[in-house]
C-alpha cells in the first residue's frame, strides 16, 4: 500500500493530544492504522509533549484534592450498555478497523445514482457524522465544496480529482476553501470513511435544484 495523501500535521498533534472531536478521531485513528508516517508522527508528538510536561514545576495540590480524588474512585459507576453486534463483516469491507466494526451501523442508503451511505452510530457525543460511503465505479460527483470539515479515508477502491490519485490507505480533507468533483475510478466500488461536519454546497443549476435531495 502506497499512501501519499496524510492529514494535516495540526490535526495529527491535535489526536496525539486527545483533543479532537470524537468524530474525527476516529477518521484520523483509521488513517493511521494504515499508515507508518502519520504514526511516527503521533509518537513524537507525545515525546515533546512529554518532554515538556517533565520539565513543568510541580505545583502544589488542593487541601481537598486526595478526598476528592477517593469520592471519584468509589462513587457508583452507570452501567455500561453491552456492545453491539458486528453489522459490518470482514468479507463486506476488509480494511475497515477493527474498532470501528465494535460501533453500530445503519443500513445502506441511496443518496444518488451509484452512491450509498452507511451511518455508523457513535458511541460519545459528537458534532461530527462519521459514515461509509461507497460509490460505484465511474461514479462522477457533482461539483462540490463543504460548509465544515470533511474528512476521507479511502478504505478499497480510488478516486481521482484536481489531478490527484487517492487510494486505499490514502486521507483527503475538504473545508469551506477546497471546491472539487472527485472521480471513481473504473473496476470496482470506492469505499470510503468519513467524518463530516456540516453539509455539501453543490454547485451550478443543477446541483441547486438536486441539493435538497443529498443528504449525507
Amino acid at each position: 500500500m502506497s499512501i501519499k495523501h496524510h492529514p494535516p500535521e495540526t490535526m495529527l498533534a491535535a489526536f496525539a493530544a486527545g483533543t479532537l472531536d470524537h468524530g474525527q478521531h476516529v477518521a484520523i485513528a483509521t488513517h493511521s492504522m494504515s499508515c507508518p508516517q502519520c504514526r511516527s508522527f503521533r509518537r513524537a508528538v507525545e515525546e515533546v509533549g512529554g518532554a515538556m510536561m517533565e520539565k513543568l514545576p510541580p505545583a502544589a495540590m488542593s487541601s481537598g484534592a486526595f478526598a476528592d480524588l477517593e469520592a471519584r474512585l468509589t462513587e457508583s459507576r452507570p452501567t455500561i450498555a453491552p456492545v453491539a453486534p458486528t453489522t459490518v463483516s470482514e468479507t463486506e469491507i476488509p480494511s475497515l478497523p477493527k474498532f470501528v466494526r465494535r460501533y453500530s451501523f445503519g443500513g445502506w442508503r441511496w443518496v444518488a445514482p451509484s452512491v450509498h451511505v452507511r451511518p455508523i452510530k457513535l458511541p460519545y457525543a459528537s458534532d461530527t457524522r462519521v459514515f461509509l460511503l461507497r460509490s460505484g465505479p465511474g461514479t462522477k460527483m457533482l461539483q462540490h465544496t463543504h460548509t465544515g470539515l470533511e474528512l476521507t479515508c479511502v478504505l478499497s477502491g480510488a478516486f481521482q480529482q484536481d489531478g490527484a490519485r487517492f487510494g486505499p490507505g490514502d486521507f483527503d480533507f475538504g473545508d469551506d476553501t477546497i471546491d472539487h468533483r472527485p472521480l471513481v475510478e473504473p473496476g470496482q466500488d470506492c469505499i470510503c470513511l468519513v467524518a463530516m461536519q456540516g453539509d455539501l454546497q453543490l454547485k451550478g443549476l443543477f446541483g441547486r435544484i438536486v441539493q435538497p435531495f443529498v443528504r449525507l
